[in-house]
């Protein structure tokens, strides 16, 4: 068991190294204004005049011109090196929900690393967002509220079922499997949607405009 480092009755968000357009940032903050950073995150941070709460990672992307604009007691190092710096950030935050931006659109092994992390994590509930896309692990059955229209994709990291209601085209019949079927570009066809995974291991993608959407469905989940 890890020890917690940050613990918040509110939604967090965590920050990565990866640049994204300001308009994300403020878009998380504005819904989760306690701010982590995951090792290089914290330099995307103080490039907008922002202190983060906390620190967390091994600091290889960070260099003393960072860490000196830091009180000590936000400064969080772990060392082990089995993990990513999302995963040492994530796995010790202890909040409802949290609100990951930076960890898409640069690297792809790093981005699909974060992913990896979403499944075998399931008791933390995450969205990840990019500038176009959110994404997030389906942990139990979920009720989204989404217009007609939306697009709700589905994707396995792992071989499972995935009952749905609400969709254009159904899922109760299929196996996925993330070498074989998938279930992008699903849409939805009769507000609400529902879904109810059998087991860990799928990843629902939907516009970044329904972020309210999502974390709404998340929270209530």
């Amino acid at each position: 068991m890890k020890a917690m480092i940050v613990h918040s009755n509110e939604i967090v968000t965590l920050l990565g190294p990866a640049r994204s357009p300001d308009a994300v940032l403020d878009e998380s903050l504005g819904r989760a204004s306690v701010l982590v950073a995951a090792d290089g995150g914290a330099a995307v941070a103080l490039a907008r005049a922002i202190v983060p709460d906390a620190v967390i990672g091994d600091f290889d992307s960070l260099d003393a011109a960072v860490t000196g604009r830091i009180p000590p007691d936000r400064l969080h190092k772990v060392t082990e090196q089995d993990s990513t710096d999302f995963e040492k950030a994530l796995s010790r935050i202890d909040a409802p929900l949290v609100l990951a931006v930076g960890f898409t659109g640069q690297r792809l092994d790093h981005e699909l690393a974060v992913y990896n992390a979403l499944v075998r994590h399931p008791d933390r509930r995450v969205i990840v967002i990019g500038e176009q896309d959110i994404c997030f692990h389906l942990p139990a059955p979920l009720r989204l509220d989404l217009p007609e229209g939306a697009r709700v994709s589905l994707f396995p990291m792992a071989r499972m079922r995935c009952a749905s209601t609400g969709l254009r085209w159904a899922t109760d019949v299929l196996e996925f499997d993330p070498a074989g079927r998938i279930g992008t570009s699903n849409m939805v066809a009769h507000p609400p949607v529902t879904l109810r995974p059998y087991g860990p291991g799928m990843l629902v993608i939907m516009a970044r405009r329904y972020l309210d959407a999502a974390i709404a469905a998340l929270i209530a989940g």
